[in-house]
């Protein structure tokens, strides 16, 4: 099943994909929808009026949280000389920096070196705190692209990376959400990932090369805290990104930005001065 959240003229409505397009599910968006226990059933039996084929908006517009991963693909780890980690790397995002899978990126004036980082994110879809491996596996609702555009020069001013993570209208995410019964690995899904900008392909990694899995992850997450319905994990980035590169190469105004997971989706995204 595939869900997306798709504006309208009376604001955002959450849809089930269909080959014919979209179906109105009855809520404002994915994350309203994941709210309800029910909603794998709630979303199966829509049979609400069709949308039209629009603009698509952040698959959860406002999650309670973003939770992000650092240096979490094993073969990019290692070519880097660096040990592969016990523990995952976290930090977080709030609300304000996403963006539609087609909106344009905003760089911000106080910024010189905007960046990219492809990741497939996971989206919770049921409540839980302290979860078992099968508890964990069962609260993922599903997967989604994202970009965790990255202001460097912000991000490195202390040690820790909050600032520059976190710039508003700056990460897409979208386009859909896709339950993990559509994919090849499920809950652990092995999927090619990969970016353009402007054309140029910078990343090219498989979502098999994490060093913490999905349901890692929400083990790991669910320790510190309650994860609930709609929450976000990004699940980290391969190597590739601009800043890496020998002179750093960073976003400007007019550059087009592609992210796609294979079997998940494709965000299509322009830089512009904000």
């Amino acid at each position: 099943m595939r869900l997306a959240t798709v504006r309208t003229a009376g604001g955002t409505r959450a849809a089930k994909v269909t080959g014919g397009g979209y179906v109105d599910l009855g809520l404002p968006d994915v994350g309203a929808l994941l709210a309800h226990e029910d909603w794998p059933e709630l979303a199966a039996r829509a049979d609400g009026p069709a949308l039209q084929a629009g603009d698509l908006a952040p698959v959860v517009p406002r999650p309670g949280k973003i939770l992000c991963v650092g240096l979490n693909y094993r073969t990019h780890i290692l070519e880097m000389g660096r040990e592969l980690p016990d523990h995952p790397t976290l930090f977080a995002k709030f609300a304000e920096a996403l963006i539609g899978p087609r909106d344009d990126v905003q760089l911000a004036p106080e910024s010189s070196a905007v960046d990219w980082e492809a990741e497939l994110a996971l989206v919770i879809g049921a409540t839980v705190r302290r979860a078992s491996p099968e508890e964990a596996a069962a609260a993922i609702a599903g997967f989604t692209v994202m970009n965790d555009v990255t202001m460097r020069d912000w991000q490195f001013r202390t040690k820790e990376w909050l600032q520059g993570k976190t710039f508003e209208g700056t990460t897409p995410l979208g386009p859909v959400l896709v339950t993990p019964d559509e994919l090849p690995g499920g809950v652990r899904p092995a999927l090619p990932i990969r970016c353009l900008v402007d054309g140029e392909q910078t990343q090219l990694a498989d979502t098999a090369d994490l060093v913490f899995d999905p349901v890692d992850l929400v083990r790991y997450a669910s320790t510190i805290m309650t994860l609930r319905p709609g929450d976000v994990i990004a699940t980290g980035t391969p190597g590739g990104v601009g800043h890496a590169r020998t002179p750093p190469r960073y976003l400007t105004d007019g550059v087009t930005l592609v992210t796609e997971v294979e079997g998940v989706g494709r965000l299509e995204n322009t830089a512009r001065t904000a």
